[in-house]
């Protein structure tokens, strides 16, 4: 993981340079393309990657944790950015964001990574009650189960995605009030922030498979509600519901497939389930959209998407069996 650091930070500190100092429109793409891959993407990935392998026996709370730093950063950092563009202008804060990528960043993150604290056998061991073995990423790619997992987690960021692609849309049916409909994401925000903790606690003490047929129920609830309910304050039962759900989901992910896959493959198996989710989430909004350009009802959209959310759980009552099942039944490596 140190390594890696040393890779990615300063990669994302050349590309804040560039967006700073660039004047081309076609190296604009290619440096919101390395932005993206190395900050959203990268930085995110070792993150969750390291909990799951750095801790076996408190791993939802160690995930958890991470996510939490992970949402206080968007909640916080974005402030932080608006204030320093009237300040210095958008060029400097840029060039500064990169000086403090390399000076401050990196070298905080480097020693606190640089050490592998990777379970040994016997702490794994006593953890797990046995020694699952680690699944290679082209095993993963063969078993049945992983992509009835991919049934329901693709599930919040293709929904949560689309819905808030076209809010202006949904704004607009609805005749709300943007600024009041704003209100509405502190409430989502603060739903996942709290689920996000409480689920940690959750997977620690039931597993993240067993909690797999109830984590889209909120999810299920969140679009019912919109659907069915016009005035302003739907938004706000909306937006709570959809928080459970999303604080439950970005903890669970993350100890999931340590839990089902093993450790020692992590990286290379979180790397496929995050590109089924970015197509996910570049399907949703597209899709809807062709949809209402042909007349579908989007109250209608949102209402099936609420449907799947059950079907999706009913699926995973079956996954969850059956991965628990051969888990029992896997030899004591």
């Amino acid at each position: 993981v140190g390594r890696t650091i040393l890779i990615v930070t300063p990669a994302l500190a050349v590309a804040c340079f560039m967006m700073g100092v660039s004047e081309s429109i076609i190296l604009l793409g290619f440096i919101l393309y390395i932005l993206r891959l190395f900050g959203q993407g990268m930085l995110t990935h070792i993150s969750l990657t390291a909990m799951g392998r750095w801790y076996s026996a408190q791993r939802g709370r160690a995930v958890s944790v991470a996510v939490v730093g992970h949402q206080g950063g968007e909640a916080i950092l974005p402030i932080i950015f608006v204030f320093a563009l009237y300040v210095m202008g958008w060029r400097e804060t840029w060039i500064v964001s990169a000086f403090v990528l390399l000076v401050i960043a990196l070298p905080l993150t480097y020693f606190l990574m640089r050490q592998s604290r990777v379970p040994g056998f016997a702490e794994a061991a006593i953890a797990s009650g046995q020694m699952d073995r680690d699944w290679s990423r082209a095993e993963v790619m063969r078993d049945p189960m992983f992509y009835g997992l991919l049934v329901a987690v693709l599930a919040p960021s293709f929904i949560g995605t689309t819905l808030f692609f076209h809010q202006d849309y949904l704004i607009e049916l609805r005749g709300w009030d943007k600024l009041q409909f704003s209100y509405s994401f502190t409430l989502l925000a603060v739903m996942t922030f709290g689920f996000a903790l409480i689920a940690g606690q959750l997977v620690d003490r039931f597993t993240a498979v067993k909690l797999l047929p109830v984590f889209l129920v909120p999810l299920a609830a969140s679009c019912f509600a919109m659907w069915a309910i016009e005035p302003i304050w739907g938004s706000f039962v909306f937006m709570g519901l959809m928080g459970i759900s999303y604080g439950f989901s970005s903890t669970l992910f993350g100890a999931l497939w340590p839990e089902v896959y093993g450790t020692k493959h992590l990286g290379a198996i979180r790397a496929i389930t995050i590109a089924f989710m970015v197509f996910g989430t570049a399907l949703g909004p597209g899709l809807t959209g062709y949809l209402i350009d042909y007349g579908v009802s989007y109250p209608l959209q949102i209402f099936t998407m609420g449907i799947y959310c059950l079907a999706a759980s009913a699926v995973m009552l079956f996954v969850s069996r059956r991965i628990t099942h051969r888990k029992m039944a896997e030899p004591i490596a």
